[in-house]
C-alpha cells in the first residue's frame, strides 16, 4: 500500500465527489481522469493523478501516480512516488465516495479505495 497526502481546496473535493458520483453510474466504458496536487517539488504537499476506467460490467479499473511531499536527502529534495494498476468493484467505488463526503463534511476521517485481487 502507498498512501500520501495532497492539499486541495474544499471546491475541488466537491468536483471530484460529484464527478464520481456521475461516473459510478457509467458502468459501460466509462473514464474518468482525477487530478489532485502537482507533481515537482516547487509545489507543497503531494500528488495524485488517477484514471478510472470502466471496462466490463462490474469492474473498476485505475492506474494510479502518486507522490509524497518532499523532504531533505542528503544534497537534494526527494519525494517518494508509486504506479499503481488496481481492479475494484462499483460498490468498494460506493464507499470511496462516501469516506470523500466525510471528508468535504469536515469529518476528520481518510478516505480508502479498497482493491480486489
Amino acid at each position: 500500500m502507498f498512501a500520501n497526502q495532497v492539499y486541495i481546496q474544499q471546491e475541488t473535493l466537491t468536483m471530484v465527489v460529484s464527478d464520481l458520483k456521475v461516473f459510478r453510474t457509467q458502468v459501460h466504458g466509462g473514464i474518468l481522469d482525477v487530478c489532485l496536487g502537482s507533481f515537482g517539488p516547487e509545489y507543497s504537499g503531494g500528488a495524485f493523478d488517477a484514471r478510472f476506467h470502466f471496462q466490463k460490467l462490474g469492474q473498476l479499473y485505475i492506474t494510479c501516480r502518486q507522490q509524497s511531499q518532499f523532504t531533505d536527502f542528503p544534497l537534494r529534495l526527494v519525494a517518494d512516488e508509486a504506479t499503481i494498476h488496481l481492479k475494484t468493484e462499483p460498490v468498494l467505488l460506493d464507499y470511496f465516495i462516501v469516506g470523500l463526503t466525510a471528508l468535504y463534511m469536515g469529518n476528520p476521517a481518510e478516505a480508502y479505495l479498497e482493491a480486489i485481487p
